[in-house]
Formats: C-alpha cells, sequence, structure tokens
C-alpha cells in the first residue's frame, strides 16, 4: 500500500534523509519511530508530497508519488495527519471537519460520515459547534483525527498524534487507532513514544539522524538494544 524505495531528501544542501526503504503493507499498523531530529517529519512531508525526493521512490496504493500531485493522494484515499493537529482555531469543530469530508471527497453523505466519526468521538459531536481553538489538545487530537476520517480513506499517515497528551490521553488515542484498523483502515504511526506505539504495530522501524537503523516486528524492537537503550 505504501512503499518507500532508498529515498533521501535534502532541506538546501544539508542531507535529511538517507536511503531510507520501509514498506507498509495494506491492512497492517506500521510504525516509524526516533528521537527528536532524527527526521520522522521529513518522511512524512516527503509521503505528502510537501518535500521532493533526490534519489529512490515513493509508491502509494501503487502509483509513483512523483507523478502525482499532493491533492491527488486525497483521491486514492490517503489521510494525514500533521504534526500539531493544524486545526484551523477560528473555525468551528463541523466546519474543521466539513474541509476533511469535502479533502477526500468520499462517496458517503456528508451526515453519514459526521455520523461515524461522532460515533468513534462522542466528546467531538459534544463540541461540534464549539471553535477548534477553545478545545484541550485531546480534544483537538481527537477532531485532527476525526477531520481525516471525515473522507473514509484506505491508508492514514499520522505524525506525531499524541504530542503533548497525557498518559491516559494516549492509551485513549491508541485505543481509537485500533478500532479504526479494525475497520479496515491501513496506519503508517509516526511517533516517538516507542512502547506505547509498538504496543499496538505489528512491524516498526527505528530512524536516526536520518537513517534506517532497526526494523522488525513490534516484539523484535522491544527486545532491540538500541531501541530500549533510546526509550525503555
Amino acid at each position: 500500500m505504501l512503499e518507500l524505495d532508498s529515498i533521501s531528501t535534502r532541506y538546501g544542501v544539508v542531507n535529511m534523509l538517507n536511503k531510507v526503504s520501509l514498506t507498509v503493507p495494506k491492512g497492517s499498523i506500521v510504525c516509524l519511530l526516533g528521537p527528536n531530529g532524527a527526521g520522522k517529519t521529513t518522511t512524512f512531508k516527503a509521503i505528502a508530497g510537501l518535500l521532493p525526493v533526490y534519489t529512490g521512490s515513493i509508491r502509494i496504493m501503487g502509483k509513483e508519488l512523483s507523478r502525482m500531485r499532493t491533492e491527488d493522494l486525497a483521491g486514492l484515499g490517503v489521510g494525514f495527519v500533521p504534526e500539531g493537529r493544524r486545526l484551523f482555531p477560528e473555525l468551528t469543530v463541523q466546519e474543521n471537519l466539513q474541509i476533511g469530508y469535502d479533502a477526500l471527497r468520499p462517496k458517503e453523505s456528508f451526515t453519514t460520515a459526521l455520523e461515524r466519526v461522532v460515533t468513534l468521538f462522542p466528546r467531538v459531536g459534544e463540541r461540534i459547534a464549539q471553535t477548534a481553538g477553545t478545545l484541550s489538545g485531546g480534544e483537538q487530537a481527537m477532531v485532527a483525527l476525526g477531520r481525516v476520517l471525515m473522507g473514509n480513506p484506505q491508508l492514514v499517515v499520522m505524525d506525531e498524534p499524541t504530542l503533548g497528551l497525557s498518559p491516559k490521553l494516549i492509551e485513549e488515542y491508541f485505543e481509537t487507532v485500533q478500532r479504526i484498523h479494525a475497520n479496515g483502515i491501513t496506519v503508517l504511526l509516526i511517533e516517538q513514544n516507542a512502547e506505547a506505539a509498538l504496543s499496538i504495530a505489528h512491524t516498526g522501524y527505528l530512524l536516526l539522524k536520518g537513517q534506517l537503523v532497526a526494523s522488525g516486528t513490534a516484539q523484535e524492537l522491544l527486545n532491540n538494544d538500541v531501541v530500549k537503550h533510546l526509550y525503555l
């Protein structure tokens, strides 16, 4: 469903990613781990088509990313949850969700999509008329994920979705990720919280200074000496 084949990226003359390869099979939860500055958000931007790669290739749903515009990804059924939520604070929760619906252009009606999201996130339904800027961090995280789910995507790529959340809210968030996965959505989870991410992932990769240094099943990574040293 998603394949990065030896991609390298630059910011100006500075190399950020060096021959990074990873695969996200259909029906899986895959996590990409790494400390601050490892290149996780750079990887997210490359997948979203926001940052060009100068070597290697990215294939999404069997299509070469270099031949598509960023907005074409929505039509393929790909949704992105960026770091920091990126909600429109002056718009209501419903208006933020409407943006997600319009971007992904699903076949179901807006009402049906909205009902599905508020069933998954009852608190979003309770805050539907509030402006997004008045919500708590946990509520904003729900709306950011709900906005993507409004388009009924096949693949969701998340960049540090639990950043700033309390341990209890992190646990609730990952339970929700498991629920959407059970409904047929493939997930690439880009995270710094290794233990929580590996508790729900099937496989994972560890990124350090722009290079992959470890990969394997979730259990293999939990037992990996480098992962233990960095996180556990």
